[in-house]
């Protein structure tokens, strides 16, 4: 068994960039309890644990500080990434609790193809208590861009708001976590600002996870490219650019490929730390 430590969606002027992420390769021996174990001692939000580790195949379980999660996008780019330093092929297919996620690998890149995705209009009770523990107004939301229920490798609510509310956003971390466990939202909680066709930016809540503020979440940049592509607010085939994390100190860039039909892809580099 190897243990790594990662950082995923790195950007290439800035070493602090990128979502920290642990992975476990040849994890076959583990049980639950050890895993989650070493998810606390890393500390990262998330760790992937890879198993059966073939040519082109690999099991993987995901691991929060607080508790096993069905998927998890920065986890799976870094763990690509690693196993392409190792001499993995062209591809590789994770077999998650998720569904099967085949990633396109190389010594530094990787590019995941999520499993499908449903959009849904987020309900207004879950609305009004997510706009509580965020400190936001319904004032403070785009209304060009409906918020919306993500039901994809995690599920989790998106909100998109007007210009000048990110950087102020100052969400209450118990609020957001007894929201989450309300409603059994998984993922991140995804708030973003629409700057341009192309170009979007987000912070994303994530106690769940075990910290305040995700850095980089590509499962959640592959819901908004489906949520995009589902309203119409898009001509595809496209590709945006998700910028996330430099609240946190660690500015990450998440590349997403929205086809005419099909499922989205998501790109991102990776760097051992």
């Amino acid at each position: 068994m190897e243990i790594l430590s990662y950082r995923a969606f790195t950007t290439p002027a800035d070493r602090r960039s990128g979502n920290p992420a642990g992975v476990v390769i040849d994890a076959d021996a583990l049980e639950r309890d050890e895993m989650l174990a070493i998810a606390t001692e890393l500390g990262f939000s998330e760790t992937a644990f890879l198993m059966d580790v073939t040519p082109g195949l690999a099991r993987v379980r995901y691991f929060t500080p607080r508790d096993e999660i069905a998927f998890c996008g920065h986890a799976t780019i870094a763990s690509g990434v690693a196993l392409a330093r190792r001499g993995a092929g062209e591809t590789v297919t994770f077999a998650t609790r998720a569904g099967a996620v085949p990633v396109a690998v190389d010594p530094r890149t990787a590019t995941l193809t999520a499993v499908e995705t449903d959009v849904h209009p987020l309900d207004e009770v879950a609305l009004g208590a997510l706009l509580e523990a965020l400190r936001l107004r319904p004032a403070d939301l785009d209304p060009a861009l409906p918020p919306a229920f993500v039901r994809g490798g995690n599920p989790h609510p998106l909100l998109f708001v007007v210009d000048g509310v990110l950087p102020a956003l100052d969400h209450d971390d118990e609020a957001v976590l007894a929201v989450q466990n309300r409603f059994g939202w998984d993922g991140t909680v995804p708030v973003v600002r629409r700057c341009s066709a192309e170009r979007f930016v987000s912070r994303n809540p994530f106690p769940r996870g075990g910290i305040r503020e995700d850095p980089a979440t590509g499962s959640a940049a592959a819901g908004l490219g489906s949520y995009l592509r589902a309203g119409g607010h898009v001509a595809t085939p496209a590709t945006i650019h998700v910028e996330q994390g430099a609240e946190t100190g660690h500015p990450s860039l998440i590349e997403v490929h929205i086809p005419v039909d099909g499922r989205i892809r998501v790109t991102g580099t990776a760097e051992e730390l």
